[in-house]
Order: C-alpha cells, then sequence, then structure tokens
C-alpha cells in the first residue's frame, strides 16, 4: 500500500490541483493513504477537509524578501526548522514514499523534509513564471511537471493542469441546453460569460456593466458573474443575467460562446483544454505571472491579453463588440484554444510520481 503526501496550497490555483492529483490516486488506489500538508491560513484549510482528506498544518514560513530582507529573515529562520521538522515526522511515522508539492508555503518545507529523509518528491507548477518554493526545490529533483511550455523550472515536463473532474470530462454539446435552462438562459442566442474569481475584479465588473446594452444589442446574452468586489450599479436589462457566484463553473463553461474573465493558471487552462476563445484581463498586482499565463494560447489565436486599465467601456466598443459578431474568427479561436489546451493533466501527473516511485 502506498502512502503519498501532498504538499502546498494557499490559492484555488494551487489547491485545486492538489485536490485533482488526489482525487485520482484515491480512485486508482483505493487503499492507498493521502495525506495532504498545508497551512491554517490559506484555502486548503477549508477545500482538503471537506473532500474527504487529512490535512496536518504547519507554520505560514514565507521566504525571505529582498524588500524587507531582515524582518522576514528573522521570521523565516525562526519558524522554518519547527515546520520541517513536522513533515519530517509525518514521512517517518506514517512511512510516506512520495512527496508531491504544487507549490505555495507548505511546498518548501514538505520538499526540504523529502530531501532529508531521502524519498522521492514531484512538483506541479501551474504558473508559467514559477513561484520561489517551485524555484527552490526543483534543483533538487527530476520530477518537474509544470502547465506551460516555457516554464523556467530546472528538468520540467509540460504536462498541463490537473483539472477538476468535472471539467475534464465535460461534455460542451451534450450539456449545452441543460447548462442554458440552469441559468434561465434563452436557446437561440449566443452566450458572453464573464468571470473573474471569487473576489471578482472591480475593473471588469464595472467595465461590463456599463456596457451591458451594447453587449446584448451585439446578440448575445451576458452572464456576468460577480465575485465579492460588486459595481455599485446594475443594469436591469433582458438578456443580462447577474450572478453573484456560481458554484456550477462547468455548466457556466458549456454554456460560453466566448469568455472574459482573469488569467489565472487554472482559469486559462480550462478554457484551453475546452476550446472557448476568450479574452483575458491579468490581475495586475503580483509577480505578473497572469499575463505569462496566458501568453501561449494567445500567441496560439484562442485569446486576446488586454492590460486591466485598458478594458474600459471604450475598449469594449471598439474590439469585444466586433469580436462577437465575427463567428468565423470566433471559431478560429476556438479551434486554436483547443490545440494548446490539454484535457489529461492529471493522467500525465500520475504518471510522474509513478516515475518517481520507481526510482525510489
Amino acid at each position: 500500500m502506498t502512502t503519498y503526501l501532498l504538499a502546498g496550497g494557499g490559492t484555488a490555483g494551487h489547491v485545486n490541483p492538489m485536490l485533482a492529483i488526489a482525487d485520482a490516486l484515491r480512485t486508482r488506489e483505493p487503499e492507498a493513504t493521502i495525506i495532504c500538508v498545508g497551512t491554517a491560513e490559506g484555502l486548503e484549510a477549508q477545500l482538503v477537509p471537506s473532500r474527504g482528506y487529512e490535512l496536518i498544518t504547519i507554520p505560514r514560513i514565507p521566504f525571505p524578501r529582498a524588500r524587507h530582507f531582515l524582518s522576514s529573515s528573522r521570521i523565516f529562520l525562526a519558524g522554518w526548522p519547527t515546520a520541517v521538522a513536522t513533515v519530517v515526522d509525518v514521512i517517518t511515522q506514517r512511512k510516506v514514499d512520495v512527496v508531491i508539492g504544487v507549490g505555495g508555503y507548505a511546498a518548501a518545507p514538505a520538499y526540504a523534509a523529502a530531501k532529508k529523509t531521502r524519498i522521492p518528491y514531484v512538483i506541479h507548477e501551474a504558473n508559467a513564471k514559477p513561484g520561489l518554493a517551485n524555484r527552490w526545490g526543483a534543483r533538487s529533483t527530476r520530477f518537474v511537471g509544470v502547465t506551460f511550455e516555457g516554464t523556467p523550472l530546472p528538468h520540467a515536463v509540460t504536462v498541463g493542469t490537473p483539472l477538476r473532474k468535472e471539467i475534464e470530462t465535460l461534455d460542451i454539446p451534450a450539456q449545452r441546453s441543460a447548462a442554458l435552462a440552469y441559468f434561465g438562459l434563452e436557446h437561440h442566442r449566443p452566450v458572453l460569460v464573464v468571470t473573474s474569481g471569487s473576489l471578482g475584479a472591480r475593473s471588469i465588473n464595472t467595465a461590463i456593466a456599463a456596457s451591458a446594452q451594447q453587449l446584448v444589442d451585439a446578440g448575445y446574452q451576458v452572464l456576468h458573474i460577480l465575485g465579492q468586489n460588486k459595481p455599485e450599479v446594475l443594469p436591469q436589462i433582458p438578456g443580462y443575467v447577474v450572478v453573484n457566484y456560481c458554484d456550477r463553473m462547468d455548466l457556466a463553461l458549456a454554456a460560453a460562446q466566448l469568455v472574459v474573465s482573469r488569467a489565472g493558471s487554472a482559469t486559462v487552462s480550462e478554457l484551453s483544454a475546452l476550446g472557448i476563445p476568450a479574452v483575458y484581463v491579468p490581475y495586475p498586482v503580483g509577480n505578473g505571472e497572469q499575463q505569462f499565463n496566458a501568453a501561449g494560447v494567445v500567441h496560439a489565436g484562442g485569446g486576446i491579453l488586454v492590460k486591466d486599465d485598458k478594458f474600459t467601456p471604450e475598449w469594449i466598443r471598439q474590439n469585444l463588440v466586433p469580436l462577437m459578431r465575427d463567428e468565423a474568427r470566433l471559431e478560429q479561436m476556438a479551434h486554436a484554444a483547443a490545440r494548446v489546451g490539454m484535457r489529461d493533466g492529471t493522467a500525465r501527473m500520475i504518471n510522474l510520481i509513478d516515475a518517481a516511485l520507481s526510482s525510489a
């Protein structure tokens, strides 16, 4: 019986691939032991136990940053030994066979513990611009899976993203009618889906709300998934459907002819795998990874990239509305997205994990 330790998290972009891997391992080996390591502050604290997996928490230990080097170094040096020792204890006491890390605060201590106990570890990097934990960890393992071609990590093999099962198996033609009915949309008009995650993007939400009449006049219905950052005024227009939160994104994507969204790794991977053309508006804060995430599908012709401060009602009028009316171009974009998308990221990661186990 194999014992797997999965480590990492923080955001949905890390936690969801970790859970997809865990689900695949559990399906393949129902008798296997699966242990997850994360932090109490990350999204894994809610999502991992709710999926039925054991979660062991360790302190949130960020790597020292140049901007606040002295203070961040003190925090790191104080917490690092305890975090690593905790994972070492789990590995030795539970007889862990392999560690799988997905990045985030809990990943680096898990990599260090794997090295210390001399068991193999496997990395999955979701973003085209890798985080510090995976950049450090990839130096000492040959088993590195990345979502996007050209991700600058040693030993990187492109595997795509381990997708949620409902996305991986989504049959859009078979589900479209049910999807339209679920959201109260008409069957004879195409659908623009607008989403920017659970928090919502105020810039996207405001520009779309201000342009709702133009979008409907272009012959579309709009399914606008707001998230938490809602505009102050939302128009009441037939064909403009607003939901605060969507727990059936598989159905939202099954309804979509075109999507406007942020460019998180999971979003880009899901839209590409499903062959859905998209306008990507990368999150303008952070290390800029979102613009790199979308670069491959945009270069292939399956998406359009627009900066956050350029996504305005005027840009929508001049660019988005003409795109919505250009059926031939949308069809070309859909084919281009599907060519670069991968639906089998989970299986590819399982193969990498098996290679690591064989190496031991």
